[in-house]
């Protein structure tokens, strides 16, 4: 077996697996708010989701009928025997998961209004790249974004006098108004860079990390906490039918800004928030620290 038809395999196995498996960390966040909530109504809603889960493993279906566009962050050393051979091993792994989880074809050439029928396309599946010297493994960080959960994403380039005190509520006003399409309990990526480019990539990049992580800057940390603290404070519930949470956590991926601006945008993942990690060897030997439950 080629080292491309191995990284195929393994990768849409993996898509089968997180379309059906939540990641460790989203279990974990949704069990603590069932805990905490007291509302009756939300508590049902609660119950509902943790049966579908079930449900979903038990009869081998995915967790939601949008299983979204695939978009993969890939980190590889270059030193990666198939750094060569990734790109195209992925766009196979698509179209191979989409046949056999299955995906939903999501992708919908634009202007020409087509369905491509197999998850592929202009840009699809999209990835990004980093390449790290010194290095011979390689991740890839996979996130089916569904169309729910894209839909309230938004991105502002502020001027800096305004201070990092309009991130709050720039943040609030949009789960506000379109959190519900997002299904919430909702998980909240916030970027915050020198363009509007790099702050939505960085909002992308927040949802890929660990919910209950926190950012490495005390300061942002705290910023952190405190939108946590005011989202929930809304209320929205789980669905929107009322509850003392409106989001799973937030996080926040910063880079520099330019003097004369400050960019920030909000990416959001729904309650069935599926993304993962899956980390090959140079001999490609592979594994998820994010899915305890995927096995080789």
């Amino acid at each position: 077996m080629s080292s491309n038809q191995k990284i195929v395999n393994a990768v849409a196995e993996y898509l089968d697996h997180i379309s059906k498996v939540l990641p460790d960390d989203v279990v974990k966040a949704l069990t603590r708010l069932r805990a905490e909530e007291k509302n009756k109504a939300a508590l049902s809603v609660y119950d509902t989701m943790f049966r579908n889960m079930e449900l979903a493993e038990e009869l081998g279906k995915p967790l939601c009928q949008d299983t979204g566009i695939v978009q993969f962050k890939v980190v590889c050393g270059q030193d990666h025997p198939a750094i060569g051979e990734i790109g195209e091993s992925l766009k196979e792994a698509v179209i191979k998961a989409t046949k056999e989880a299955p995906l939903r074809p999501n992708c919908i050439e634009t202007f020409d209004e087509i369905n491509t029928g197999d998850n592929t396309g202009t840009g699809a599946p999209t990835i990004w790249w980093d390449i790290e010297p010194g290095r011979s493994d390689l991740e890839i960080y996979v996130y089916l974004a569904g169309g729910g959960c894209s839909l309230p994403g938004i991105a502002k380039v502020f001027m800096p006098g305004q201070g990092y005190e309009v991130i709050a509520p720039f943040a609030a006003e949009r789960v506000t108004e379109m959190g519900l399409n997002a299904c919430p309990p909702l998980f909240v990526g916030v970027g915050i860079g020198n363009s509007i480019e790099t702050a939505a990539m960085n909002s992308k990049l927040a949802l890929m990390r660990d919910i209950d992580s926190s950012n490495d800057n005390p300061n942002v940390a705290a910023l952190e906490k405190e939108l946590e603290e005011k989202l929930n404070y809304i209320g929205i519930g789980p669905q929107g039918l009322g509850g003392s949470s409106s989001v799973m956590g937030v996080n926040i991926v910063n880079t520099v800004r330019h003097p004369a601006t400050l960019a920030v945008a909000v990416s959001f993942g729904c309650w069935c928030h599926r993304r993962g990690v899956i980390s090959f060897d140079k001999d490609l030997n592979y594994s998820s620290k994010t899915h305890t439950k995927f096995a080789k």
